[in-house]
């Protein structure tokens, strides 16, 4: 037997009715803020996630799906969703468009770490990207969204803040940084790695020893220009007006180096030990180191995964027509019933011939609010039987008639 590969599963029966209603009200949610749906390709350059996620990051350092395709490509199986709507953005000229473009995606990403509780190697994640919007009103508005869909669901979050700064207050932070990780002895492999590329992301490491000696390292919060510095205030400013509770975080870098101002997380203990299951922040940078017109951006990104077992979906809806046949005689009478009925009506049809009880039983588990007994009083007297499996009723219509009813 083949099973599938470790740290990629099947989404199947009750786990796929979450992942559709976590989905389709994350979209709508977005909908009313007026975000517009995109689908990127899985499969993009190599390329093209080297520059925008970065090489000290641990996506592309380590966990790429990488390959070479038959045509001699370097590609990749997308492990994030940003870097290919950032493509789009400027391949379809968005960026010289000017305005305001806003979108929401959702679909599988990939990574080849080690499989564990709530992380796959291929996982899910709903995001948003909103390109041309400067300043910190839009970025409360991503974490009002981001806030707006977990509590739709009832997940109990606490929001981190920070500010990576800009191109004005970075330099001097980095070189700050730098002098004091030179002062360090015993920094793991990732971070002497990361102290050349990108020394912010060491802030980052999960490593405990790492996480003593970091314990006085100064922090970019502290070196803000004034423009950041007033960004981040009115920032603070927007999400308290709105009752948004946060806590400020000065170590807290996200796990790409795409990021500069806002970055945000919402953290969770619902699922085990205090863990992200969302975030984002502010990439103005991007379309331009991706060969764009410079161009605002900010976003955020939800794991799937690790929300699905929080979900709790709402009692399940009668709907719809059951179609149950008697005698296996009308077969074919019962499938150009139901193919009409499907035109207005949901339907769920099973042509084994059953007796009443048994159809009625059957009925009853596909949640169906009506049940039609479809045999040869049916098809002699073009007459249909009804009952409504809501109100316990029986009824009668013609056949002609069932287009008009009010399912």
């Amino acid at each position: 037997m083949i099973n599938a590969l470790r740290g990629m599963k099947d989404i199947t029966f009750e786990e796929s009715q979450r992942y559709l209603y976590f989905t389709q009200n994350c979209a709508r949610i977005a909908e009313n803020y007026g975000f517009s749906y995109i689908a990127t390709p899985i499969l993009e350059e190599t390329a093209l996630f080297k520059r925008s996620v970065g090489e000290s990051s641990d996506i592309v350092g380590k966990e790429m799906y990488q390959f070479t395709d038959k045509g001699g490509n370097d590609v990749s199986l997308r492990p994030e969703g940003t870097a290919g709507i950032v493509r789009s953005f400027i391949q379809n000229k968005f960026d010289k468009a000017g305005g305001v473009k806003r979108f929401y995606y959702y679909g599988p990403m990939f990574r080849y770490e080690r499989p564990q509780k709530g992380r796959l190697r291929q996982f899910h994640q709903f995001g948003v990207e909103s390109f041309g919007a400067n300043g910190a009103r839009e970025d409360a508005t991503v974490i009002l969204m981001l806030s707006e869909i977990l509590s739709f669901f009832g997940i109990k979050t606490v929001l981190k803040l920070n500010s990576l700064g800009c191109p004005k207050c970075m330099p001097s932070y980095r070189a700050k940084l730098v002098k004091f990780l030179d002062g360090q002895e015993g920094l793991c492999e990732d971070c002497e790695r990361r102290k050349s590329l990108n020394p912010i992301r060491v802030l980052d490491c999960k490593n405990e020893h790492c996480h003593t000696l970091l314990k006085d390292a100064p922090l970019l919060i502290d070196e803000l220009c004034s423009e950041c510095k007033s960004e981040f205030s009115e920032l603070r400013a927007v999400l308290t007006d709105f009752n948004i509770n946060y806590e400020i975080d000065p170590k807290l870098v996200r796990g790409l180096d795409y990021y500069s101002k806002t970055a945000f997380e919402f953290v969770s203990d619902e699922i085990g030990a205090q863990s992200s299951v969302a975030g984002g922040g502010r990439y103005d940078r991007l379309v331009e180191f991706l060969g764009g017109k410079s161009t605002p951006a900010v976003g955020f990104a939800i794991g799937i995964e690790r929300l699905l077992e929080l979900i709790k979906m709402p009692a399940p809806k009668k709907e719809g027509v059951y179609i149950g046949v008697l005698d296996e005689r009308f077969y074919d009478f019962a499938l150009k019933i139901a193919v009409e009925l499907r035109r207005s009506v949901k339907v769920f049809a099973e042509y084994d011939a059953k007796n009443p009880a048994k159809i009625l039983k059957n009925a009853d588990k596909a949640d169906a609010k009506w049940c039609i007994f479809i045999g040869e009083d049916e098809q002699k007297t073009k007459k249909i039987r009804l009952k409504n499996l809501e109100e316990k009723t029986d009824s009668e219509i013609d056949l002609t008639s069932l287009g008009e009813f009010q399912w």
